[in-house]
């Protein structure tokens, strides 16, 4: 998980004086990770659905097969979670913190800079810049 404290701001809201950028060491693994099948032989709808959110999700993509094992197990553990007659709170929470280590949330995503930006914002983006040139050329 990245760093604790308030999420932070956006990239383009932040403004930086003091750089403090350390490298990162990457390695380069060959061939792309696919989810695997859920495993559960009749899961909850929540869960199903929540699964497969995260499969269709953008940070999806940085997944290796040991995170897919970790989603398989919250998921299993949700099931339980939300099939049980006393529901409890600390099993919540730790539900909620493995959630938060496989980046479901904006928040934990922006924890470790990782911020998505849907193709829907970017036709937003042109339509307006026509507009632009539209009243550019009306003068």
């Amino acid at each position: 998980m990245g760093t604790r404290g308030p999420v932070p701001k956006r990239s383009e809201q932040r403004i930086r004086r003091n750089r403090t950028d350390l490298p990162t060491e990457s390695v380069t693994e060959l061939g792309a990770v696919s989810a695997p099948d859920l495993g559960l032989d009749d899961p909850h709808p929540l869960v199903a659905d929540w699964y497969r959110a995260l499969t269709e999700s953008a940070q999806a993509r940085y997944f290796e097969p040991s995170d897919w094992q970790t989603a398989r197990f919250v998921a299993h553990t949700m099931d339980r979670y939300v099939r049980s007659s006393k529901p409890s709170s600390q099993m919540f929470a730790a539900l909620m913190s493995a959630m938060s280590d496989l980046l479901v949330t904006e928040g934990a995503r922006r924890r470790v800079r990782i911020e998505i930006e849907r193709g829907q914002a970017q036709e937003k983006a042109s339509v307006s810049a026509i507009e632009d040139y539209k009243k550019l050329l009306s003068g």
